[in-house]
């Protein structure tokens, strides 16, 4: 019998259906970009995270005052550390200076677990984004939090953005050793701390990452374009383009990782060795991204399937293309299609081509374990985000939160400028959460209409497409009237421009929120009882006495027919 195909190793902490998170995001750079904003995106995937803005406001915090951390995956009580003197705006995962942060979970070695930190990837980015004025600076303060106070989550990818620069920061904890101070008179982790490597995407390049490491070999210390963190009164010095920890070759030998000449190093292969689950499972969501803005892919077809091991992909890729935020929206959307893995075509797929599989990722027939894809639009999305960051305008203008709640195929991206004095109500934190239904909540509403795709995939999608695309393509629209309102308000006032950007995200916001709930109650009406009722623009069609016009009968696909007649004979054969 075969060796199992879905092992239990530490690649997958990161994919498996209990671990709350599991990730894909995209980073464009400005020459990259049809407009010459920078961009990231982030979804987060989680069968318990519940689509909703974070909201923290600018704040001056009296001396003495700290700040509680909390485990992201439970909301456990991590520990409290010292607060600074101001915090800068954030919503969601943008900041008031239009930096922005995504993460995608790789695991890594467990064995690297640092029990006693009280810092996980969560607080990181948050504490990044309320000190930090760009993505150098949010590097500096989360690798120098590490130092102070320990990792406490396992492998992690960041995306850290701004209006000028994007970066690839991949950091794993050092694992648990203590040892007694005799200074300090009491047990400390001599480990504390992590190995890290951030690397900046090169003008006119994108990338993307999904829950593996990526970074593989980086140029080593010259003091100008490559530091390491002895070095980081450098890191502002516009030549950087690579900074790492000091002993994350060193460390790596001590753990007998590697064994070759430092030139030779790899991140990734020391910290999180690629295997075929972190090929097919996280490589494969970044070549479905590459393949679509750059004509070389096809070459890393097998590897990103996971049949060859030997070659790697690239860290970021010239496009053949400017993008849009509207790119990355369908980016987002990718389930394959297009490719012989699309899984709105294969047997699981159902008389209905629908290309979602229920969890477990993994299932098991007669001893053997075999898997479903792990594609990008996924069920379990709570939320999702492209963070658009533009220099040639005033902050609070030049920052758009796009932000998308629950499934990315059936969500609708509306636009959150940074200059907004509050969230919008249907959307803000605590507005519901995942045990507590509220029927004008903007998730519950999303999740609603994404239910009646996933009984007819087919059939609703084309009317969700409709509708989505409608939404969308109008703020495009408004952006640059918006835009052109906000940038004279701001000459005159820029408390008063706040206050328009405010009213149009959250009226815009709640309008959606409205819009899709009436939406989803045109679908329940049109596809009751699995039937399809005539409709011309919205509006069902009666006849003459004004009763309703008999509905269609679509039934199942010629497929699905064959497919019963071949597992039953003449069990319903009409006589």
């Amino acid at each position: 019998m075969r060796t199992k195909l879905f092992l239990i190793t530490t690649t997958l902490f990161c994919l498996s259906s209990l671990y709350p998170v599991a990730c894909t995001n995209y980073l464009v750079t400005k020459s990259a970009s049809a407009d010459g904003s920078t961009m990231i995106s982030y979804a987060a995937d989680s069968h318990i995270r519940y689509g909703e803005l974070y909201w923290r406001p600018a704040t001056n915090w009296p001396a003495g005052s700290m700040t509680t951390l909390y485990d992201r995956g439970s909301a456990k009580p991590l520990g409290q550390i010292p607060q600074v003197a101001h915090t800068y705006q954030v919503v969601g995962f943008m900041n008031e200076f239009q930096v922005a942060i995504g993460e995608t979970t790789f695991g890594g070695r467990s064995e690297l677990n640092d029990t006693t930190a009280i810092i996980d990837y969560g607080s990181l980015m948050f504490l990044a984004l309320q000190r930090s004025k760009n993505a150098r600076e949010a590097i500096k303060v989360m690798t120098e939090l590490l130092d102070e106070y320990g990792y406490a989550s396992s492998g992690e990818s960041f995306s850290i953005g701004d209006p000028d620069e994007v970066w690839i920061l991949e950091m794993v904890s050092k694992g648990t050793d203590m040892v007694y101070d005799k200074k300090q008179k009491k047990y400390i982790n001599k480990n504390k701390g992590a190995v890290w490597v951030a690397v900046k995407i090169p003008d006119g390049y994108v990338s993307a990452h999904a829950n593996h490491s990526r970074i593989t070999n980086f140029k080593l210390s010259d003091g100008r374009t490559s530091i390491s963190s002895k070095e980081m009164d450098k890191i502002f010095n516009p030549e950087v383009e690579v900074i790492y920890a000091d002993d994350v070759i060193s460390f790596a030998r001590s753990k007998k990782y590697f064994e070759g000449n430092d030139e030779d190093f790899s991140f990734s292969e020391a910290y999180a060795p690629i295997n075929f689950e972190a090929a097919r499972f996280c490589e494969l969501r970044v070549w479905a991204m590459f393949n679509a803005v750059n004509d070389d892919m096809a070459k890393y077809w097998d590897h990103a399937c996971g049949k060859d091991l030997t070659i790697r992909m690239p860290l970021y890729v010239k496009p053949n293309r400017k993008l849009t935020p509207q790119d990355l929206f369908s980016f987002k959307r990718n389930y394959l299609q297009g490719t012989e893995l699309d899984m709105s075509k294969d047997a699981g797929a159902g008389s209905f081509g629908s290309p979602y599989r229920w969890r477990p990722l993994t299932w098991e027939v007669d001893g053997e374990e075999y898997f479903n894809e792990r594609v990008t639009v996924t069920q379990q999305t709570g939320f999702s985000f492209i963070a658009q960051m533009r220099s040639w305008l005033p902050d609070q203008i030049g920052g758009i939160y796009w932000f998308g709640v629950d499934d990315a195929g059936s969500c609708v991206y509306v636009p959150f400028y940074m200059g907004i004095t509050k969230p919008a109500e249907k959307w803000a934190e605590g507005y519901g959460d995942m045990l507590t239904y509220k029927d004008d909540a903007a998730f519950w509403v999303f999740n609603r209409v994404a239910h009646f795709k996933y009984l007819f995939y087919d059939r609703v999608m084309v009317d969700i497409l409709k509708h989505q695309s409608e939404l969308e393509n109008k703020f495009a629209e408004y952006q640059p009237e918006i835009e052109g309102a906000a940038l004279e308000l701001y000459k005159k006032d820029p408390a008063l421009c706040r206050q328009f950007l405010t009213d149009y995200s959250c009226n815009m916001a709640n309008y959606v929120v409205d819009y899709w709930k009436e939406f989803g109650n045109f679908l329940l009406v049109k596809y009751l009882d699995g039937n399809v009722k005539h409709e011309k623009d919205g509006e069902f069609l009666r006849n003459t006495w004004g009763y309703p016009k008999s509905p269609m009968f679509p039934g199942y696909s010629e497929e699905w027919k064959k497919n019963v007649v071949e597992k039953t004979g003449n069990k319903f054969l009409m006589e």
